[in-house]
């Protein structure tokens, strides 16, 4: 059975909030499972993540339509939560949810019986989150005290006085219209296809985004082609 583990670990505690199974991570996935941990622990100050896709669009500004953020990118900028990412090839800047993640596989490795759903693996996840957070003696903390002890006796890091921003994103991107009368756009980590007509097939364009909305110009004539609000429950903006 092939799964992915997303585990949310309080840096200065070791204390897991939140460790969950899922066939595939995605953007909405992380976005989703942060929220609800921040919903009943109260906003972090900071967040430390690789450099995943599902995290941050920093490294792919070279990929078309990858100067967007994220879902998660933007969540963070809303709550005013300052996102700090690991360098490139330098895995040990997230050692301690590295050794989090390994302390947490041997352990699910030495169960009699092993799972064979994302059900049954998740069961198994929250007995061993209980078994770390409460009973375990962690060796990295004071007094080999348990994770729960420290993080709830310790004061809590929250976001600095007016760190929450609604600024808007401006954007702007070049691409061809294609033989379909469309072009795609992403937003917040999804892609997005925009009808323009058959009528401009190949057509040179400029695109103009400050959040979702999206103005579409001929790139030589300057024409406005279509002007729209990204209706973000379809994948596919037609002219209507």
């Amino acid at each position: 059975m092939q799964q992915t583990l997303l585990s949310w670990l309080d840096d200065c505690s070791r204390y897991a909030p939140s460790v969950t199974a899922h066939a595939r991570v995605t953007g909405p996935i992380v976005v989703s499972t942060f929220s609800e941990t921040v919903a009943i622990y109260g906003i972090p100050a900071s967040t430390l993540t690789d450099n995943g896709m599902v995290f941050t669009t920093r490294l792919a500004q070279g990929r078309k339509g990858a100067a967007t953020r994220n879902g998660f990118e933007t969540e963070l900028r809303r709550l005013g939560v300052q996102q700090i990412n690991s360098t490139p090839n330098h895995p040990t800047t997230c050692g301690k949810v590295e050794r989090f993640q390994q302390t947490m596989k041997k352990w699910l490795r030495a169960q009699p019986e092993q799972p064979t759903t994302v059900i049954e693996l998740q069961a198994l996840l929250d007995t061993f989150t209980a078994y770390y957070n409460q009973h375990r003696p962690h060796r990295s903390l004071p007094h080999r005290a348990t994770p729960t002890t420290i993080y709830t006796s310790r004061p809590k890091a929250t976001p600095a006085e007016g760190s929450r921003t609604s600024d808007t994103h401006n954007r702007v991107r070049r691409d061809r219209i294609d033989k379909s009368g469309k072009v795609t756009l992403r937003y917040q980590g999804r892609l997005y296809s925009i009808g323009i007509g058959r009528t401009h097939a190949r057509t040179h364009v400029i695109l103009l985004i400050q959040d979702h909305e999206v103005r579409i110009i001929n790139a030589i004539t300057g024409e406005l082609l279509r002007e729209l609000t990204i209706d973000p429950s379809r994948d596919y903006q037609p002219r209507t």
